[in-house]
C-alpha cells in the first residue's frame, strides 16, 4: 500500500545553514503520527516542504503517492496543514472563509460539510462574524476548519493547541480522533509531549535537522526501563547511602531515581536498617517528556 507520507534523503540548505539533513521516514494510511523536537528542530521546514511552500535542497517528499513537486496539484489536495501562525483574511466572515478556502480546491458545493466541520469547531454561532472581530482561540479553530474543507485525507497540526484554552483544546482532540478513526492520517507536531503521548501510536523525534528517534509511542516509554520513587519520610531525612540516588527535594518529600523496579527493594531495606518509617510511597513510570529530555541531551 503507498503510504501518506514518504519522504526520502530530504535536505534543506538556507546558505550556511542545514535546516534538514538527510531525513528519511515513512507514515502509513490511517496513523495518528508524532512529530517532535525543540525549536529550530527543522519540524516546520518539513511542514513546508510537503506543503509546497518551500523547496527541497534535496530528496525527495511524496503525499498519498503524489511528489509534492512533480505531482503539486495532487499532493497539495490530498493535504490540509494547520498552521503555527494565525493567518486569515480580515475582510470575510466565518463562512465565507471557508466557502472561499473550498473553491481553491475547486469544491462548489460544499456547504454541508462546511457546517459540519463548523458544528464539531463549534464555530455554527459564530458562522456570520468577520474574522478581524474573533478571539485567538476562535481564529485558531477557523484555520483547523479551513484545513478540513477539502476532506484530505492527510492532516498536519502544527502547534494546533498553542495558546488556546482547555475547553477547546479538548473539543479539538475529540474532533480529530473521529477524524483519525474514520481513516484520515493524523501529523501532529506539538510541545505539549502529554498529548501526543495520549494521542499518537508513534512518534519521530528532530534534532538540528535529524531524526534521533523513530518508534511506536510505547517502545519509546519501554526502551527506558527506570522509574522514579517518590517518598514521604518520618522523620524526613534520607540516609547517606541514597543520598547518590536524590534528582529533587522539596519540603516533606524526595524523589529518587532509580535504575529498575529491582531497586525499590533496596531502597526500603536501607530506611528501615536507618530507623526511617515511610509515609508515603509512590512508584512512578517515566512519561514522554522525561524520555524526550533524555534523547536530545544523548543526541
Amino acid at each position: 500500500m503507498i503510504a501518506a507520507i514518504q519522504v526520502e534523503q530530504v535536505s534543506k540548505r538556507y546558505g550556511e545553514l542545514r535546516a534538514l539533513d538527510a531525513v528519511s521516514l515513512s507514515i502509513e494510511r490511517g496513523e495518528f503520527f508524532g512529530l517532535l523536537g525543540p525549536n529550530g528542530a527543522g519540524k516546520t521546514t518539513l511542514i513546508h516542504i510537503l506543503a509546497g511552500l518551500t523547496l527541497a535542497t534535496s530528496g525527495s517528499a511524496r503525499v498519498m503517492g503524489h511528489d509534492v513537486v512533480g505531482a503539486y496539484r495532487e499532493a497539495r489536495r490530498a493535504l490540509g496543514v494547520v498552521p503555527q501562525e494565525l493567518v486569515f483574511d480580515p475582510f470575510f466572515t466565518v463562512r465565507e472563509a471557508l466557502t472561499f478556502q473550498s473553491g481553491y480546491f475547486g469544491l462548489r458545493d460544499n456547504r454541508d460539510w462546511i457546517e459540519e466541520v463548523m458544528r464539531h469547531l463549534d464555530l455554527t454561532g459564530r458562522a456570520g462574524t468577520n474574522m478581524r472581530a474573533l478571539s485567538g482561540g476562535m481564529k485558531r479553530r477557523v484555520m483547523v476548519a479551513q484545513a478540513l474543507v477539502h476532506k484530505p485525507p492527510v492532516i498536519v497540526l502544527d502547534e494546533p493547541t498553542a495558546g488556546v484554552d482547555v475547553e477547546l483544546r479538548q473539543a479539538l482532540w475529540k474532533f480529530i480522533r473521529s477524524l483519525n478513526q474514520d481513516g484520515h492520517t493524523i501529523v501532529l507536531t506539538t510541545h505539549y509531549l502529554e498529548e501526543a503521548e495520549a494521542l499518537c501510536g508513534r512518534i519521530a523525534m528532530l534534532k538540528q535537522g535529524r531524526v534521533v528517534a523513530l518508534d511506536t509511542t510505547q517502545n519509546l516509554l519501554r526502551r527506558h526501563s527506570g522509574c522514579y520513587l517518590e517518598l514521604r519520610l518520618v522523620p524526613d531525612r534520607l540516609p547517606d547511602s541514597l543520598a547518590a540516588l536524590v534528582v529533587l527535594r522539596r519540603e516533606g518529600g524526595f524523589r529518587l531515581a532509580l535504575r529498575d523496579y529491582n531497586e525499590v527493594e533496596r531502597v526500603v531495606a536501607e530506611l528501615r536498617a536507618n530507623n526511617v518509617g515511610i509515609q508515603e510511597l509512590e512508584v512512578m513510570h517515566p512519561d514522554l517528556e522525561e524520555i524526550f529530555v533524555q534523547i536530545m541531551q544523548k543526541s
